[in-house]
């Protein structure tokens, strides 16, 4: 009994402690304005994205998360802004986001309701930056500012 009772511990220890592995995009128009988000959990603007699903690799999270959030194609990934691991950086859960910078296309359209409220493009003066979603503030400053950021 106590030997079955450490591998069940061992066991939920794996599935539980380990931090989950989610995308951050930032969807870019072809007029240069930027897509987000706002959330139905707490009202915020955020850039889009999620969870990458058991046997999805990066790429194709970044096409079903741009689908699902904003009802956008991804057209092309234009370079990797940064990881990010901090335990804090995320209220619901201890998660890594990778984040990209993408080139989109099609019709904003929000098809999960369930999580999204509504989708809309800034023009770069124009953000809600100050007030997004989680750390997407920092994000957003960093895709801004070029830097490419491991943390």
């Amino acid at each position: 009994m106590n030997r079955a009772w450490k591998f069940f511990q061992t066991v939920l220890g794996v599935i539980f402690r380990h931090p989950v592995t989610g995308t951050t995009i930032i969807p870019i128009l072809s007029d240069g304005r930027i897509v987000m988000v706002r959330r139905r959990d707490n009202g915020r603007w955020s850039l889009p994205g999620g969870i990458v699903n058991w046997g999805e690799d990066i790429p194709a999270t970044i096409q079903r998360e741009l689908a699902e959030e904003t009802g956008l194609e991804l057209v092309n990934i234009r370079r990797l802004v940064g990881v990010y691991s901090a335990p804090n950086r995320d209220p619901r859960m201890h998660s890594i986001a990778v984040l990209i910078a993408a080139d989109v296309g099609g019709e904003m359209q929000v098809q999960d309701r369930t999580e999204i409220v509504e989708v809309q493009a800034f023009p770069l003066t124009d953000l809600p930056a100050g007030k997004l979603a989680h750390d997407h503030d920092r994000h957003l400053r960093d895709y801004l500012d070029g830097v490419t950021r491991l943390d």
